[in-house]
């Protein structure tokens, strides 16, 4: 994949299954709500990968060229005239869902959940892997001199984290157990322990990425092999001296789930985050017996101002989540990497001339 001989607004594209390009856009203008935004650090999600792959993700179909990446972070260049909180030269960090309308979910603050949003690298809105991008000037929030740009577009995952622990009601002295050690496995386990839970076991099928969690903080880690999921969560319970009150599931696969329920605590809840196959098998009984509460996750709401504080204040570091970066001219490179399951969060590096963290 050869980068274009001139670059005015260098950009991912993906054409289809297993078609991925680097080809010149136009750079685009603001509307009077909206900003342009230079580039300058965007995370490689899995969801990336998969519309490379795929092509699609269930609904979502690739029928158009579109642009990749959605966790991101940049520089203002130009504001629309009704922008008002922003100016050129802020940095920021980019919410990639916004609501096309102010529907019945937007007033009662879950604006996730309308049908009508916009969403970066979702079909067939294009996402922000480029040089040059315009975005809601109201979902684009400022980062404090002490944030860096990839701090920033971690708050993308980050946010996963922190709307899933809001979920579970994750609080002081309750202990927690994390399904997968994956990027998103990892910034809940930080965002649990930044909200007061007493323990946090963490369980994956990779040893690698499990020595990653315990490094960043876990508790307890337990690699999964081939025990059933009531032996693995026997096995949680003896980890943790009694069930966990809150389980938060990053996997999607079936036995995990099923591990959730046999393993949280009477009374508990069972966050479900992971994205799996649409039908699952499951011990519904066995959670309703115990009244162990089943909830789901779609992305987040309200998360950015919240993450963004508490990157600001240290109360927990996401720095050690980035194992490889890239610069957009080597993306194909980057998102290999990526497939492979090559450490842990891949960044890209928009800015030719800024290539800083």
């Amino acid at each position: 994949m050869a980068a274009p001989a001139k670059a005015e607004n260098l950009s991912l594209v993906v054409h289809g299954p297993g078609d991925l390009r680097l080809e010149n856009y136009p750079i685009p203008e603001p509307g009077p709500n909206e900003v342009i935004l230079k580039m300058h650090s965007v995370g490689i999600c899995g969801s990336d990968v998969h519309y490379w792959q795929h092509g699609r993700i269930a609904d979502f179909v690739v029928k158009k060229p579109m642009v990749l990446g959605h966790e991101a972070a940049g520089t203002v260049t130009k504001v629309g005239e009704m922008v008002k909180h922003l100016k050129p030269g802020d940095r920021v960090a980019i919410e990639p869902g916004v609501p096309r309308e102010t529907d019945e979910f937007c007033k009662i603050g879950r604006y996730n959940l309308t049908p009508s949003i916009f969403f970066c690298a979702t079909p067939p809105d294009d996402g922000n892997l480029c040089r040059y991008y315009k975005h809601s000037a109201d979902f684009c929030y400022k980062l404090p001199d002490n944030v860096t740009f990839e701090e920033g577009a971690l708050i993308e995952p980050l946010s996963v984290g922190i709307y899933a622990c809001r979920r579970g009601s994750v609080s002081l002295g309750k202990k927690v157990l994390v399904c997968g050690a994956g990027p998103v496995g990892m910034v809940t386990l930080l965002v649990a322990k930044a909200m007061g839970a007493a323990q946090v076991l963490v369980t994956d099928l990779s040893s690698s990425r499990l020595a990653k969690a315990k490094e960043v903080g876990a508790d307890f880690t337990l690699q999964v092999t081939k025990e059933s999921p009531r032996e693995i969560a026997n096995k949680v319970e003896s980890m943790l001296g009694s069930k966990p009150e809150v389980t938060i599931e990053c996997t999607g696969a079936e036995s995990s789930i099923q591990t959730g329920i046999y393993a949280t605590h009477s009374g508990g809840t069972l966050v479900i985050v992971g994205m799996g196959s649409e039908m699952v098998n499951i011990p519904l009984m066995h959670a309703a017996i115990r009244e162990v509460d089943i909830k789901g996750v779609f992305r987040y709401c309200n998360t950015w101002p919240m993450a963004i504080s508490m990157l600001a204040s240290k109360t927990l570091n996401v720095k050690p989540l980035v194992t490889h970066r890239f610069p957009l001219e080597k993306a194909l490179e980057a998102f290999e990497t990526t497939k492979k399951g090559v450490g842990l969060k891949v960044m890209i590096k928009c800015d030719p001339n800024d290539q800083n963290p």
